[in-house]
C-alpha cells in the first residue's frame, strides 16, 4: 500500500503534474508547428524539390508530347 499524504502534499503534486504537463503540450506544439510549416521543408529541402519539379516536368511533357504525336500520327 501506498503512504498516506496530506492535502498538502496532493496539491503539490498536482501542481506539478499540471505544470510538466503544461511545458509537454507547449513543446509538442512547437514541433507540429515545426514538422508542418511547408515553406520551411521547401527551403531545407530546395535541392530535392528543384529535382523533383524537373522530373516531374519532363515526365508531363513527355507525356503530353506523345498524346499529342499519336493524334497527329493518324
Amino acid at each position: 500500500m501506498s503512504p498516506q499524504r496530506s492535502p498538502e502534499e496532493i496539491r503539490a503534486s498536482i501542481e506539478a503534474n499540471r505544470h510538466e504537463l503544461g511545458q509537454a503540450v507547449e513543446r509538442l506544439r512547437m514541433e507540429v508547428a515545426e514538422v508542418t510549416d511547408w515553406r520551411g521543408q521547401i527551403r531545407t529541402h530546395q535541392r530535392e524539390v528543384l529535382i523533383g519539379a524537373a522530373v516531374a516536368g519532363f515526365v508531363i511533357g513527355g507525356g503530353i508530347a506523345g498524346v499529342f504525336g499519336l493524334f497527329r500520327r493518324r
